[in-house]
């Protein structure tokens, strides 16, 4: 039987792969502008992080974990020993909470400091039913900003976010910016309670999903994608209602800011994001093309208790995540792919045996210039590797042959429009870049 990818996961070859080099790089150069640094932390942690960071009654905690296990963990399962909490390891299924882990551990924000910002780009695991833009494994770009308690930094969050989407050719007129404020400890647990009154009181119209959440998370069920939970949910108390004052001018302070800088955004009081960390603001950036239902490519909120909660000081912090497949599809239904190609420049090309030594030496020559360059390896004919030079994509081809060394010299010719000339040895890079860099 041939071997496959495991189901939910997905190769990324060529321009995949290019492109999510390219949105690594145009996250950190974006993203630096705003004094943000890389952060990259294990691929796997202990489970308890994810438990105490993400919550333990959340789909992606109780439902979505791969779990990792050595040789040496799973005899001890099987001899029926029980393993240390140090040794029940997990993949990661976001970053937030291996960051949280990371500043507590490092003491990456110390008392007297100013805003730490991180960003990172990196895959992560969910055993979620594959589907269209969800996949078991995917790549997450995101940010985080510790210490800013300030409304303020919730709104250059989102500004920073959005100026990214477009940055990357993604229209403004395709997004919707969705804000919320989910409260905190104040005010947040008697709207739960009300939440879970609503559901009980709502559980023949509801799905069983819906009315499990009751007792577990019932924000949760804002999530659900049933149309008919939503249409019953539609009349539920709204959270904006219910807002301590501090909380609710910590939100019309970011909306100020956000109005501020002209930035339109659409005020939903059933937005709640999935993880149990968030605190006041949320937000998500939605597109209206390329994803049909799961319309979300990115979003994000504040988490005020979530370093505490990892042993640290009370520390505020926000942070948003975008997800990578779900953006490639959304530029690929737009038109707007601006990621660019790694591409051939350059193809040598040697007429026989004699010149395969010039060849490859030439070659070297101009990578060591900054040139790409193929040539052959598989002692092509010359006719063979004309072929192959037309579809590496080169721009130029040099030939190599023993008439042209005996004189000094090589042929350099342009592959459109086969127009070609003798140029000196000592000259091929110069020529070559000149004709690459200054064609216009």
């Amino acid at each position: 039987m041939a071997l496959r990818a495991p189901k939910g996961t997905t190769d990324l070859i060529g321009r995949d792969g290019e492109a999510w080099h390219f949105m690594q790089q145009a996250a950190i150069s974006c993203f630096a502008k705003y004094g943000y640094k890389i952060i990259e932390t294990p691929t796997f942690e202990q489970l308890d992080v994810f438990v105490r960071g993400i919550g333990e009654a959340t789909d992606v905690v109780g439902k979505e974990m791969f779990l990792v296990n050595s040789t040496s963990s799973l005899n001890k399962l099987v001899a029926g020993e029980k393993l240390k909490s140090e040794d029940v390891l997990a993949l990661r299924p976001e970053m937030t909470a291996g960051v949280a882990r990371a500043i507590v551990e490092g003491n990456l924000v110390p008392p007297d400091a100013t805003t730490t910002k991180f960003v990172y780009a990196a895959p992560m695991y969910r055993h979620e039913r594959p589907q269209k833009g969800r996949l078991r494994e995917f790549h997450q770009i995101g940010a985080e900003c510790i210490g800013a308690p300030e409304p303020s930094a919730d709104a250059e969050v989102i500004i920073m976010l959005i100026q990214f989407f477009e940055s990357i050719g993604i229209p403004k007129d395709k997004m919707r910016l969705l804000v919320n404020s989910m409260g905190d400890d104040n005010c947040r647990p008697a709207y739960r309670q009300s939440i879970r009154e609503f559901i009980l009181d709502h559980a023949g119209a509801l799905c069983p999903d819906c009315v499990r959440r009751a007792d577990t998370n019932p924000l949760r069920a804002f999530d659900c994608k049933n149309a008919d939970c939503q249409q019953v949910l539609s009349s539920a108390p709204k959270i904006t209602d219910m807002l301590c004052l501090e909380c609710k001018e910590h939100y019309q302070s970011v909306k100020a800011f956000l109005d501020a800088s002209k930035v339109e955004y659409i005020e939903e009081p059933r937005l709640v994001r999935g993880l149990d960390y968030y605190t006041r603001t949320v937000f998500e950036v939605q597109v209206s093309e390329g994803l049909g239902s799961q319309s979300a490519i990115g979003g994000g909120g504040r988490y005020d208790k979530l370093i505490q909660e990892f042993g640290g000081k009370p520390t505020p912090g926000l942070g948003f995540a975008i997800g990578f497949e779900r953006i490639l599809m959304v530029i690929d239904a737009v038109g707007t792919y601006k990621f660019g190609t790694y591409g051939i420049d350059v193809y040598v090309a040697a007429v026989d045996d004699s010149t395969r030594a010039q060849s490859f030496a030439i070659a070297r020559e101009l990578r060591d210039a900054g040139v790409a360059v193929e040539l052959d390896h598989q002692n092509r004919s010359l006719k063979s590797q004309f072929k192959h030079a037309d579809k590496s994509g080169a721009a130029h081809i040099i030939i190599v042959g023993p008439d042209e060394l005996n004189q000094g010299v090589v042929k350099l010719r342009s592959l459109a429009t086969r127009e070609e000339e003798l140029v000196k040895l000592n000259d091929i890079v110069a020529s070559a870049k000149d004709r690459l860099f200054n064609s216009e």
